[in-house]
């Protein structure tokens, strides 16, 4: 059968693999099909595949695709990942999950560093639209810094302790800070001033702050707060009136972590090893979910990114003319679609993971069920930060065991662990497109990591101390990071 390739006839594997055909169906996360089954060649390449879904879906615009046969993903084509069993009378299922359109760039050096704490940065963040930029420090104050020159705004003082949690609203119109005396103030970004009066029930300090989904608000105008201590009691503040609206208590020991859901609950997590579900509306416990063996340290939604960036596509953030909603009820419609556009995503199901000092993460569905979906096991020391990806498939968690492993954001499987700290890691940070990563470290350096190819992409030293804390901005331009050396790094 073999000839020399001149005289047009290839070789006899070369054309069985042209004839074999599979038969295909495309299918959504959802579950839903695209079109009817058609037969491919094994060895279609994936850019083939991309331009046959986007026109079964009739897309205007191309849509970069990933395709899955079994939860393997197609990385050149059909061959690779056909199962062992495989039979032409079967019909393959291929899974599809459409990807960012737009492209985020990996940082790679350090802009500039901007000095002005004099005790370690504890906290900071980019506001929701990318254009503000906060941190809270040891030496008790607040300080908004300017994006675009990298340059100090204002200094805010009015705690006297420790600025431990600052939490800047969806709408980002404000920003509350919370202190080791147990206040919580209210400030104002464009002037760096206090709004109204502070809030000093908690009597012991704050342990985290949480916002009002900007799509729950009244009018498109986030005035309600909760606030979390390590005093067991999570209150729930109303900015406009300056008083405190409920106070939810039932934790026997100190909250750790707090969540307010798109779907109108809140979740916290406490140092007596339970998850408790509240309604804020008339302040109802509505479940506790039990199961963790220690200390809850951090909890996600898969519905987090569109949460905290409220109104505020990264997408259109990342135009040459970046678009700004101004209007509050434009606000709060568009942030309504980008919610339910990434519930949509997750196949309508809020999934939160919650992750402790037993090394172990637990994957819930908290709205219906108290049983968690699984046990995720694999570090070896206490688990640090969990985050989910902006686009709900995939979790990132952080540990004193120096590494950082991905998890399936559905099904809560591992299928990657990413090594090359030499110290524990504190904290992480997606990228808007999900396709990075960043993560701050004991051993003062941050690293940017590749989703695809599960591996570093950057290394970023810089920083002469521990990093405490880490951030990367909706608009996928900067990523800011500080800690113990007292200075902020862009």
């Amino acid at each position: 059968m073999k000839r020399n390739k001149e005289s047009g006839i290839t070789s006899k594997s070369e054309s069985d693999a042209q004839q074999t055909k599979v038969l295909s169906q495309f299918r959504s996360e959802a579950g839903e099909t695209a079109g009817p089954p058609i037969e491919l060649p094994v060895n279609l390449p994936k850019q083939k595949l991309q331009l046959i879904l986007n026109s079964l879906l009739k897309q205007e615009n191309d849509v970069p695709y990933s395709f899955f046969v079994e939860e393997k993903e197609i990385t050149n084509n059909l061959q690779g990942v056909l199962p062992d069993n495989y039979s032409e009378e079967k019909i393959v299922t291929i899974l599809y999950q459409a990807q960012a359109v737009f492209k985020v760039q990996s940082v790679t050096r350090c802009t500039s560093s901007l000095p002005g704490h004099a005790e370690a940065v504890l906290c900071s963040s980019f506001s929701p639209d990318g254009r503000y930029l906060a941190s809270g420090s040891g030496d008790t104050t607040v300080r908004f810094w300017d994006v675009n020159t990298e340059t100090p705004h204002f200094t805010s003082r009015g705690h006297s302790h420790w600025v431990l949690v600052t939490a800047w609203s969806p709408d980002g119109t404000r920003l509350a800070s919370g202190c080791k005396n147990g206040n919580v103030i209210i400030w104002d970004p464009k002037t760096g001033k206090q709004v109204g009066k502070s809030f000093t029930l908690h009597t012991k300090w704050i342990t985290a702050l949480c916002w009002e989904p900007l799509h729950l608000t009244e009018a498109g105008r986030c005035t309600r707060l909760a606030s979390a201590s390590k005093d067991g009691s999570i209150r729930i503040w109303n900015i406009a009136s300056g008083n405190c609206h409920k106070s939810l208590s039932g934790h026997l020991q100190s909250v750790t972590a707090l969540r307010w859901s798109g779907e109108g609950l809140i979740y916290s997590g406490s140092q007596d090893r339970t998850i408790k579900v509240w309604r804020p509306s008339d302040g109802a416990l509505c479940r506790t979910l039990q199961g963790h063996g220690h200390w809850v340290n951090s909890l996600a939604l898969n519905t987090d990114y569109a949460i905290r960036t409220g109104s505020s596509d990264p997408k259109k953030l990342m135009q040459v003319v970046p678009e700004h909603i101004t209007d509050e009820d434009k606000r709060k419609t568009a942030a309504l679609e980008r919610y339910n556009a990434a519930m949509k995503q997750a196949g309508g199901v809020e999934r939160m993971v919650s992750g402790s000092d037993d090394f172990t993460l637990f994957l819930w569905t908290p709205e219906s069920n108290k049983k968690p979906v699984c046990r995720m096991t694999g570090h070896q020391q206490l688990v640090n930060d969990v985050k989910f990806s902006p686009d709900t498939r995939t979790i990132a968690s952080a540990s004193f065991d120096k590494s950082i492993k991905l998890w399936n954001g559905v099904t809560g499987k591992i299928f990657a662990t990413l090594r090359g700290h030499v110290s524990g890691v504190y904290q992480i940070a997606w990228s808007a497109d999900s396709r990075m990563l960043v993560s701050g470290s004991k051993d003062s350096t941050l690293k940017v990591w590749s989703v695809a190819q599960r591996g570093l992409l950057m290394d970023l030293p810089g920083h002469a101390d521990e990093v405490y804390t880490v951030d990367w901005s909706p608009d996928g331009h900067r990523v800011v990071s500080g800690g113990k050396d007292k200075i902020l790094k862009v």
